[in-house]
């Protein structure tokens, strides 16, 4: 398993002009959160939610990756069996920047995959609306009932099991950009020798005693800091 992993969330994005649910502008603004991202949206609310992601999903297809996300993808690069990426965003800037799709664990699912509830196959329908991709229909059993590739508030995430795989052989753990809120940062920290937190500005879900090295700026303005760092300790080990 990788020694060092990368835990990214949406403040990495946020530098490439993608707003998060936080936000009060953008995409989220005419949206509640309830109606559009918790477990049973797609049964009481199926046409907004569906209508959201297919504008997130178009939103996304000129937003380009940023410093933060190229200088991970060139340490993954050079890296490869020694960093695991993990990150809570849906977006598709980590593959953008050149890290296979498959090297990069995105726990909260896919911005531009869809997924038949009939059949269970997830697909990517790229930077297109739902019903404009083989007619709203899923290719393979023909059944309307195409949701987003999203795990929504209270449903499983599947994923998780990866992240507690990673954390339990990881010597490093790198946080960007993430609140504390929907994951727990600071469990994760305390099964870690060494930490580093980069965010914007402190959070009241984070305790930034329990890290090795707390960096409170941009990510693009901390990811060469945070780069050599990793390549001191990945070289240290060799």
């Amino acid at each position: 398993m990788a020694k060092v992993v990368i835990l990214s969330g949406a403040g990495i994005s946020a530098e490439s002009g993608i707003s998060t649910f936080r936000d009060s502008d953008g995409l989220w603004e005419h949206y509640d959160i309830k109606d559009i991202c918790t477990a049973g949206c797609l049964e009481t609310n199926r046409a907004m939610t569906v209508e959201f992601y297919d504008k997130r999903r178009l939103d996304l297809a000129d937003k380009e990756p940023n410093k933060a996300h190229r200088v991970i993808a060139e340490l993954k690069a050079k890296y490869k069996d020694e960093i695991a990426i993990i990150t809570q965003n849906v977006d598709d800037l980590f593959e953008k920047a050149g890290i296979v799709h498959e090297d990069v664990v995105h726990l909260h699912g896919y911005l531009t995959k869809v997924e038949c509830e009939k059949c269970g196959l997830v697909y990517d329908i790229g930077y297109k609306n739902t019903q404009d991709s083989y007619n709203g229909k899923c290719p393979t059993c023909g059944s309307e009932k195409i949701r987003p590739f999203i795990v929504m508030f209270g449903e499983a995430a599947p994923m998780y099991a990866k992240l507690n795989h990673e954390i339990n052989d990881c010597e490093l753990l790198v946080i960007i950009g993430t609140s504390g809120n929907v994951i727990s940062v600071d469990i994760l920290s305390s099964y870690v020798d060494k930490t580093i937190l980069n965010n914007l500005e402190p959070s009241f879900a984070i305790n930034d005693e329990l890290y090795t090295q707390v960096l409170y700026k941009k990510a693009t303005e901390a990811i060469d800091e945070i780069a050599s760092d990793i390549e001191i300790f990945l070289e240290d080990r060799a």
